[in-house]
């Protein structure tokens, strides 16, 4: 009669460890800001996911328009493709195009390591050998210049054995005035000790979009929440007394509206025993078992694409820079199918969002991203034309003072253009 009730009592124990969520902050109390990184700028790169190029002016984000009108404003920030959140992220934080940098989408095949990415892996996503590219929190590390990180992507991760001194693992427990106070705090440390790079992110504007869709009053409350936690945000930062602060506000991708009535099965060209499909929505990745078997399958698929564009990853558009050539990680699928706006694939039966992105940005608008940019380092009332997400990697660096030898894709013009001259 015992040992049900013992079973029972480990069961519940099991169920409530799971449930337990890390809400500690990460602390390296070895590491000290060298004297000559003392007197450097700093930086709060702050992105909301999914905050499309329009939503400010669209939703009224008083705070952030203001703002934003006293510094730069980007037309709107080209993601790279595709246009999901890990790659982005990892991009802005690499100057890297995702087939670079190895985040190649959400979920993905690595067949060396005859294993899969996943965003909601936690082990996968704080393992530092998915991840190439040398973050900015890493490259300020390695100059003796201390970083601090309320979220971003990779930076859970030691990458090349090096995390942020200063970190949180990802959840949405932690409410926005605490972590605005952390900030805050951050930035009342004393010198030696005080970050000077502040990766800071927030997710409501992709929740809302992705459930409600980019028109709807919940999206126009996430804007106006993330509009609130950027004044007090700035507000909060006025009260260290310190001078220097930047400010970089972007996102990852936009969003857009989808058929959500009529989605796309699995092409009946494809005999799913021969391909590992890792996910569907707006790109379907098929990594063959056999190399034989692509050929064929490529020109089953041709007959019928009506609805979608199909590729083999020898001839992926040049301008996605996510064809054979530039797949250095050997992640990306031996064909690609794209879905045409406004269809998505769908392979189970599971409620469909109807916000979704991942789409081309160059085909559609909706994908695009914000950028805006304020503080004593930028130049005043400027608006520029649109740039690659890749082009904030650079910019950053010279802001803060860092140099950087690896090969990027972004290029060190913006930074030129929006920075005042030292």
């Amino acid at each position: 009669m015992k040992q049900p009730f013992f079973y029972l009592i480990c069961f519940i124990y099991s169920l409530t460890a799971r449930a337990q969520v890390d809400t500690t902050q990460k602390v390296d109390l070895t590491r000290r800001n060298s004297k000559e990184q003392q007197d450097k700028p700093y930086l709060i790169l702050i992105s909301a996911d999914g905050f499309r190029y329009d939503y400010a002016k669209k939703y009224k984000a008083n705070t952030l328009i203001k703002l934003s009108e006293e510094g730069v404003r980007a037309e709107f920030m080209v993601p790279s493709y595709p246009s999901v959140t890990f790659p982005n992220h990892y991009s802005i934080a690499t100057g890297m195009y995702p087939s670079h940098h190895g985040i190649v989408d959400n979920k993905f095949y690595d067949a060396k390591r005859n294993d899969f990415y996943i965003v909601g892996n936690r082990a996968k996503v704080e393992d530092g050998s998915w991840y190439e590219g040398t973050p900015l929190w890493v490259l300020a590390e390695q100059q003796h210049m201390l970083s601090a990180s309320f979220y971003w992507v990779g930076s859970e991760a030691a990458i090349k054995g090096i995390r942020p001194t200063y970190y949180y693992n990802y959840t949405e427990k932690i409410d926005i005035d605490q972590r605005v106070q952390v900030v805050v705090n951050w930035l009342s440390l004393p010198a030696d000790r005080r970050p000077h790079l502040i990766t800071f992110y927030m997710p409501e504007t992709d929740h809302a979009g992705h459930v409600f869709g980019p028109d709807s009053e919940v999206m126009a409350k996430a804007v106006s929440f993330i509009d609130s936690a950027l004044y007090k945000l700035t507000e909060g930062v006025k009260k260290t007394g310190l001078k220097n602060v930047n400010y970089i506000f972007l996102s990852d991708h936009g969003m857009t509206q989808v058929d959500t009535e009529h989605p796309l099965g699995m092409p009946a060209g494809i005999d799913t025993t021969k391909f590992i499909i890792p996910s569907g929505g707006t790109q379907v990745q098929l990594y063959a078992k056999n190399k034989a078997d692509i050929q064929p399958t490529y020109q089953n698929l041709k007959k019928d694409t009506t609805e979608y564009q199909v590729y083999l990853k020898t001839n992926v558009p040049a301008r996605l820079h996510y064809g054979e050539r530039d797949d250095l990680m050997h992640r990306i699928g031996d064909i690609l199918l794209i879905p045409k706006w406004p269809k998505v694939f769908s392979f189970s039966n599971k409620k469909r969002n109807i916000g979704w992105h991942g789409y081309d940005p160059s085909l559609v608008k909706d994908m695009l991203a914000t950028f805006y940019a304020w503080g004593p380092a930028f130049k005043k009332h400027l608006k520029i034309p649109s740039f690659e997400n890749v082009n904030v990697y650079p910019l950053a660096t010279q802001l803060l003072g860092l140099t950087y030898t690896e090969k990027i894709d972004g290029k060190k013009e913006l930074g030129k253009k929006i920075l005042k001259k030292k």
